[in-house]
């Protein structure tokens, strides 16, 4: 564990071929213990996503974050952009089992302001960044400068119109895909956790990203042997938890940990993040078979 980064523990969701196969099997006890492992390797949430269908199978939803919170006491991360589900977990969701903490929504942008019931909310909020609304649209946003404006609204109006403390409120900044990153989002998402941190009006505002998704696509090592996938979510840790990062979407226990200044993982990312485009993928080949 990396002292001051606290994990949401992503496993309970149909995107991990094992998960899903607990859920297609209505295997409630493999699912409990699933939810002991993350406890037990140090996850201080734990996400809880049922997938597409929880909305048409909310029986099953209600069941399996009645059965989580019967064998751990951490709070949970109701992981559904959809209103409707998010009312569902809610009202399933028992503080008492929590150690009178309260859940997470996760999550809302400012185009999708889906906070149940309106007014006072009833949890902790993730923010996603990634997106602010525009002339009446939804744009991606693709620079530090607009990921800090966007959650800097937002922020304000979790505050002013929801009663949320800063401290529960989480702004995910978004963590892309390297090997998909042709026009630079990780260096905006790294400039933007800089401009947030450093911003009084957001102070007290937590910062996190699903680090799983930086290294999808790539193989677990180097031709050379060299841990890749693994490498290359420590090195962006290196580089982001200085810039304000204080949570992650993850898998605890994996082996995350600050890298040296020398590691040749971390040299390497910083060069990638460095170029856009054709460039990048080409360093980031060349990392590959190295």
């Amino acid at each position: 564990m990396i002292p001051g980064l606290q994990i949401i523990g992503e496993r309970i969701n149909p995107g991990f071929r094992s998960t899903r196969q607990l859920f297609e099997t209505a295997d409630i006890a493999g699912i409990q213990a699933l939810a002991q492992r993350q406890a037990a390797a140090g996850a201080a949430w734990l996400n809880i996503n049922t997938g597409a269908d929880a909305l048409a199978q909310p029986d099953f939803l209600v069941a399996v974050i009645r059965a989580v919170q019967a064998v751990v006491d951490l709070p949970l991360s109701l992981d559904s952009p959809d209103a409707r589900v998010q009312e569902i977990g809610l009202r399933a969701y028992d503080a008492a089992r929590a150690r009178g903490r309260k859940p997470l929504i996760n999550s809302i942008t400012e185009a999708r302001w889906t906070l149940p019931g309106g007014g006072a909310c009833p949890a902790g909020v993730i923010l996603m960044a990634s997106e602010r609304m525009e002339a009446g649209e939804a744009r991606q946003n693709r620079s530090g400068a607009e990921i800090h404006a966007t959650a800097r609204r937002c922020v304000e109006r979790l505050v002013a119109e929801h009663g949320l403390a800063p401290g529960e409120i989480i702004v995910d900044v978004s963590i892309s895909a390297l090997a998909a990153d042709l026009t630079g989002l990780t260096r905006a998402t790294l400039e933007g956790m800089e401009r947030i941190a450093g911003d009084p009006a957001l102070a007290g505002v937590h910062l996190c990203g699903g680090l799983s998704n930086f290294a999808q696509q790539l193989p677990a090592t180097t031709r050379g042997g060299l841990p890749l996938r693994e490498g290359l979510e420590n090195a962006f840790l290196t580089l982001a938890m200085p810039r304000g990062l204080d949570m992650i979407i993850g898998t605890p226990w994996r082996d995350y940990r600050l890298l040296p200044a020398d590691d040749p993982l971390l040299a390497a990312l910083r060069e990638i993040i460095a170029l856009d485009g054709r460039p990048a993928l080409r360093r980031l080949l060349q990392l590959q078979r190295s």
